[in-house]
């Protein structure tokens, strides 16, 4: 099996327009979080996320596009030209033909929805653009990267709620390993922050009205944010011999289902989708040193993401660092996975941790080192990147330190 490495990354989220900005934010352990500017806020009970600011759709895209292009594929655009860019690859002849795209979202179109809902049912009117039907799909993002970067191999998108950016990826470099693909864009976007995204999520009550305290024992609910990462991943005897900077290196993935509750976690699906991506990277549990949590700060999420790391990994999770970033950035939804697989090449590249900011007191049932606060210095070898999602949908990526 071929080996798969990581030659480009973009992004866009609550911490920064771009990944030197994001990762500065992560060093320094900056909250993204801040009260919503959005119409009607008033009529939400939850008032707060990770929106990302200063963002001028009109001075990057022109009014065709803004017409095409929902949010989640604005933001998916950009970080795809900032990871295309990086990596260096001019695709034509045969290496169009074997690379493609795969990404992650959950809810797509949201913002499109909810701007056509309020046309037709508030507004009263008749029609909507013509273009509501592509804009809105969850591949548009997909789509549109392929015909930019034309992209004529394997390309589709992932839907798998929480997990959605984690299953593109691990997919993305399963087509690489196996030969079907010589490069894959891959990553995620979401772009949920809208009046009718958040008073849907309003109903479930896993929501918190004040801050994102993931693993901390006064933690009170997930906080959403919206943004994109995007990832090249390249078969690595093609990046030498081009002689691409790498990264990082993707040695494994795993992904399970938990056949048991649409909402509720399981640590035994969670411990097995952990262990899976060990096994599959060929990594013993003393490998690795780092694990960046799915931890939404939901006190059922956060305890059963801690049982299970402690199951798959023994004696050695009292060695482990685990850290969610999500206290930062806010919960992406399908995009998440993504903006957090920056904070894993980060810790691989720098040997910096990204801390779990906003802990304020220990909990008994999350008693693992959650770097509290304040980023870390340590040299990391190997690392994994957990996303656990509604409807019992697990997927763990493994990576190591650049070849």
């Amino acid at each position: 099996m071929r080996r798969v490495v990581i030659t480009g990354q973009g992004t866009i989220n609550a911490l920064g327009h771009d990944v030197p900005s994001t990762l500065a934010a992560m060093r320094e352990g900056r909250c993204g979080i801040a009260d919503l500017d959005l119409r009607d806020v008033d009529r939400l009970s939850i008032r707060i996320g990770a929106q990302v600011k200063g963002y001028d759709a009109e001075a990057l895209f022109n009014r065709q596009q803004i017409a095409l292009y929902d949010r989640f594929t604005q933001f998916t655009l950009i970080a795809a030209r900032q990871a295309l860019d990086g990596a260096g690859l001019i695709f034509a002849g045969e290496l169009s033909a074997r690379s493609g795209v795969v990404l992650g979202t959950a809810g797509g179109g949201v913002n499109t929805w909810d701007e056509n809902y309020r046309t037709v049912y508030e507004e009263g009117k008749n029609r909507v653009h013509p273009f509501v039907v592509p804009k809105l799909m969850n591949n548009a993002a997909a789509s549109h990267v392929s015909m930019e970067w034309n992209l004529k191999g394997p390309s589709f998108s992932v839907a798998t709620a929480c997990a959605s950016s984690n299953h593109a990826m691990g997919l993305a470099f399963q087509l690489i390993r196996s030969g079907i693909a010589d490069v894959m864009v891959t990553g995620g976007s979401e772009a949920m922050l809208s009046f009718g995204g958040i008073k849907a999520w309003e109903g479930l009550r896993v929501m918190s009205k004040d801050a994102c305290r993931p693993f901390s024992a006064n933690r009170n609910g997930m906080v959403q944010g919206e943004g994109a990462a995007v990832f090249v991943f390249e078969d690595f005897e093609h990046a030498r011999k081009r002689g691409a900077e790498i990264l990082a290196e993707v040695v494994g993935f795993a992904m399970t289902s938990d056949a048991a509750d649409i909402v509720m976690p399981s640590k035994q699906g969670a411990a097995r989708t952990i262990a899976g991506a060990l096994k599959d990277a060929r990594l013993n549990p003393s490998d690795v040193a780092y694990i960046n949590a799915h931890g939404t700060g939901t006190a059922a999420n956060d305890k059963v993401e801690c049982a299970a790391v402690a199951d798959a990994f023994g004696h050695h999770a009292d060695d482990l660092m685990i850290s969610s970033t999500k206290s930062m950035h806010g919960h992406l939804i399908g995009g998440t996975g993504a903006v957090e697989l920056l904070a894993c090449i980060m810790a691989l590249r720098d040997g910096v941790i990204a801390p779990t900011i906003g802990y304020e007191e220990p909990d008994p049932e999350c008693a693992l080192d959650v770097v509290p606060n304040v980023a870390r210095e340590a040299r990391v070898e190997a690392c994994l990147s957990n996303a656990f999602a509604f409807g019992g949908f697990n997927a763990v990526l493994a990576l190591r330190r650049a070849p």
